[in-house]
């Protein structure tokens, strides 16, 4: 192959993969400024994965809740910094027949973690209440007000923060016009472990200019 032909396949291999490249760049994670659930299991953290609506701790439990921006929410989320030591918490609230004690741990997360008001400082309570309460109930019982949107969604704990509701943020930092917390799935996306179909088709790109490009020189020959 001639020379010419050796550069001029090799500029359009190169240009074509520096285009798969930038096309296969994973996009900047979505980040959600919101109130993740947690409880304390097997000496730390795990992601709750039912809502507090829901799930119906036993007695002795723990819930822990961050307040944090998080990537796409679910395990990724911020964890409350601080461990769960149900004793220190209820040790010395007493048993009462026919009701349960929940530990509670509140982390308000950061300042940079704000939308400019002031964290309050992490706190911990004991909850006493009825056997069959979720750990909604619990929460209303010990951070009150509790502020939802009209999906249901928590919004804020102990009025904190004092608006906005799982605000999605753009590159600088900033809401953007999406305010929708990603739900999070056991399973993985559809598709998510499959083959890149751009990468593929990049590929047979590549062959095909290359094919080209030699059958272009030949031709003229």
């Amino acid at each position: 192959m001639a020379p010419a032909v050796v550069r001029f396949v090799a500029g359009v291999v190169a240009g074509v993969l520096i285009l798969l490249v930038l096309g296969a760049a994973p996009a900047q994670a979505a980040g959600y400024r919101y109130w993740s659930f947690w409880k304390w299991s097997g000496g730390a953290w795990a992601y709750q994965q039912q809502g507090p609506t829901v799930y119906v701790p036993q007695d002795g439990g723990v819930d822990g809740w961050r307040f944090a921006v998080s990537p796409d929410g679910g395990r990724d989320a911020a964890r409350p910094g601080t461990d769960a030591d149900f004793a220190a918490i209820c040790g010395a609230t007493s048993e009462q027949q026919g009701r349960k004690r929940v530990a509670v741990v509140l982390d308000f997360g950061t300042a940079a973690d704000s939308a400019g008001e002031t964290p309050p400082g992490r706190r911990a309570a004991c909850a006493v209440v009825p056997g069959n309460a979720s750990s909604a109930e619990v929460l209303a019982t010990v951070a009150p007000p509790l502020r939802y949107d009209s999906n249901g969604l928590l919004c804020a704990i102990a009025g904190y923060p004092k608006s906005g509701c799982a605000d999605q943020l753009g590159a600088a930092g900033q809401p953007s016009s999406e305010a929708t917390l990603v739900a999070v799935r056991d399973d993985p996306s559809p598709g998510s472990d499959g083959p890149d179909l751009g990468v593929i088709g990049g590929a047979v790109l590549v062959t095909a200019l290359a094919a080209g490009a030699v059958w272009q020189v030949r031709r003229r020959r």
